[in-house]
């Protein structure tokens, strides 16, 4: 049941670049059709799906190479469910968002389409290898997304993303194979590491490499460099994928593999991730602030929102289990709604400037339906309350603060810093009077309206956002069992450290 979530993109993307060659509206309709098809079929799920279990359902497994250990294992919990459901609705926004691709589009949609079927793979494997297969399936065909069709300087973006992020794989595949060695199996099946089975410092060493690994796809300072230089060279579409889904591969690694595999090594490690946590959360905010240009700006909250996850992650409550799952899926919506904001600013005014840019909610002239989404990201992204970025942090700092009071302090001062760099975003973009731009193209002085079809991505996603600030029960009601089983395997929190 669930190998149908992997089949609909990966023979969708077989379609596509196998058919003649043809204008790039077919290509991108074919790759809509195939999308909304993985989109209905992922959403139901939910029909089948127990939300009081906590275990894996819907499993299909195969054997495949037992010799070593590799078996195709699927499954599905209350953890991996919502990411595969973002993961179908964001790579059906960035698909509906490529409407200028005309470059080699087969190429194009079919990577979109590989993409998604890997990210797929990634969040349901059952199976150590299996999980590495699919983790670095994706990294090739995003690296040619941003080399083919990113900005002028492209060429050093893409080559810094693809080898920094290799080194991630690298690691996490080290780990694994580390757990193999030491353990004398073969046996690669996703379970806890019992303490009887290896030393304390072997467990440390192992979920160390791990860490680092998934700290660079987060990214989490100080693996953070190749994210700003992606996504100010990537397409729009891209960094909708590149923030939304990508880095949730890291997170989710963070919770699956590094607390889920070493329970032990992570309790005794938990007060120094909280304490690398509130570092990560204040440098992303305060380097966001020193930005000048918008795309890099939202690229640097990443840095500081996904730090919220490692808190919530080293405190191993239930309630902070379910505030990163909750965190995940908010920034993966919010950080869609700021970047395709983001993108018709720059389509339309030809820079992303803060120094140069205002006026833009102009409502005759300017762009105000933009600036209207743009606000209602940057207030998503603040922790508004009625919206589901307050959703997740609530959930986080209050499952983090009994373990972790100053590194939760920390990073509620960081969460504070969003407000700060956003209202400078929105009030130097947005407001004062708008005016002639030296050196951009079209002059903002005749912007035209922007046709609605085209705004329906982000407010799409600003629907979602709502929704589920007021209704967070759906998202929680869906994942309380799965995050409370994790958190029950990092039962014993040391005092001490950076708490």
């Amino acid at each position: 049941m669930l190998t149908i979530l992997l089949l609909i993109p990966f023979l969708g993307a077989l379609m596509i670049s196998v058919l003649p060659p043809d204008d790039s509206g077919r290509n991108r309709s074919l790759a809509l059709v195939v999308l909304a098809a993985q989109c209905i079929y992922s959403f139901a799920l939910l029909i089948p799906f127990r939300s009081l279990d906590a275990g894996q359902q819907l499993v299909d497994s195969v054997p495949w190479l037992p010799v070593v250990g590799l078996d195709f294992s699927l499954g599905v919990d209350g953890l991996s469910l919502p990411l595969v459901l973002m993961n179908a609705v964001l790579c059906l926004v960035a698909a509906f968002a490529s409407r200028s691709v005309d470059n080699r589009s087969r190429l194009y949609f079919s990577l979109i389409l590989v993409i998604s079927g890997a990210v797929n793979g990634a969040f349901l494997a059952q199976n150590l290898l299996l999980f590495f297969i699919f983790y670095e399936l994706e990294l090739i065909p995003l690296w040619l997304l941003i080399a083919i069709w990113g900005g002028a300087n492209r060429a050093y973006a893409s080559t810094k993303f693809l080898v920094i992020t290799a080194v991630s794989g690298i690691l996490i595949l080290a780990a694994f194979l580390g757990i193999a060695l030491i353990t004398g199996s073969a046996d690669f099946g996703i379970r806890p590491i019992l303490a009887g089975q290896m030393s304390l410092l072997t467990q440390l060493i192992l979920m160390g490499a791990l860490l680092v690994g998934f700290g660079i796809k987060i990214p989490l300072f100080p693996f953070h460099t190749w994210l700003p230089d992606a996504h100010t060279e990537a397409s729009t579409p891209v960094s909708v994928l590149l923030a939304g889904v990508l880095l949730k591969l890291g997170t989710y690694g963070l919770l699956r593999f590094c607390l889920g595999l070493f329970p032990e090594a992570w309790s005794v490690a938990a007060p120094w991730l909280a304490g690398w946590a509130a570092i990560s959360v204040l440098y992303g905010s305060l380097a966001a602030i020193a930005q000048s240009d918008m795309k890099r700006m939202v690229a640097y909250s990443s840095v500081g929102h996904m730090g919220y996850v490692l808190l919530a992650a080293a405190a191993a409550t239930p309630l902070a289990i379910m505030g990163a799952l909750f965190q995940m899926v908010s920034h993966g919506l919010i950080s869609a709604v700021l970047f395709l904001a983001v993108g018709v600013v720059y389509e339309r005014t030809g820079t992303r400037d803060l120094n140069v840019l205002r006026g833009l909610l102009n409502p005759q002239r300017g762009l105000p339906l933009t600036g209207t989404l743009m606000i209602i990201g940057v207030m998503a992204s603040a922790g508004i309350p009625g919206m589901a970025g307050f959703i997740s942090e609530f959930l986080i700092f209050k499952g983090s603060f009994e373990p972790f009071p100053l590194a939760t302090l920390f990073s509620m001062i960081g969460s504070g810093l969003t407000a700060v760099y956003f209202l400078l975003l929105v009030n130097r973009a947005f407001f004062g009077r708008l005016a002639t731009v030296s050196g951009a193209t079209p002059n903002p002085s005749i912007l035209g309206r922007v046709p609605l079809g085209q705004q329906i991505p982000a407010l799409s996603m600003s629907l979602l956002i709502l929704i589920l600030g007021l209704a967070p029960h759906l998202l929680v009601g869906l994942s309380q069992a799965a995050t409370t089983q994790l958190s029950e395997l990092a039962a014993l929190v040391p005092t001490g450290g950076f708490a």
